[in-house]
């Protein structure tokens, strides 16, 4: 948890020895900072508390993917996945459509090379259980309506 922000190793001491003398990436990382720890804490108590945060998540990916499919969009990982690519393969339609869906008060960015392979430009759509059913459902009117007018759909 906390992104870019610095991490840690939680193993043997054994492996941590190693890893502080091995890793490239670790010689050159900062660590977690102390307000996404006690964030993180706090979060992980929450999920331990109630499913409600999740079951919300699970709602919104469920009706994201199968509403853009049933669209005609082509969404990449797995079903139960909340980052959700919307596949475009072309970087100006995946900049346009973004910019479309900016105009709908939608914030999502596209992704094209070198981030991703030439030819494999997409959407990155993240969904949290802080969405409401009504927000994931207007943001899939707004990729319909985006993706009719750039003739993706």
């Amino acid at each position: 948890m906390g992104g870019a922000s610095g991490g840690f190793i939680a193993s043997s001491s054994e492996v941590v020895d190693m890893l502080r003398n091995k890793a490239r990436t670790y010689l050159f990382s900062n660590s977690i900072a102390p307000c996404i720890v006690g964030a993180s804490i706090e979060a992980y108590k929450m999920l331990s508390e109630s499913k409600d945060l999740i079951n919300q998540l699970n709602a919104n990916t469920k009706l994201f993917r199968s509403s853009m499919k049933a669209a005609g969009f082509k969404i990449l990982g797995h079903d139960e996945c909340p980052i959700a690519p919307v596949w475009l393969g072309d970087a100006r339609i995946a900049t346009e459509l973004s910019n479309r869906m900016l105009d709908e008060n939608i914030f999502v960015i596209g992704f094209s090379y070198p981030v991703v392979p030439k030819g494999e430009a997409r959407i990155r759509v993240q969904l949290s259980a802080g969405h409401t059913l009504e927000q994931v459902s207007r943001c899939v009117e707004g990729f319909k309506k985006a993706g009719k007018a750039l003739n993706v759909i």
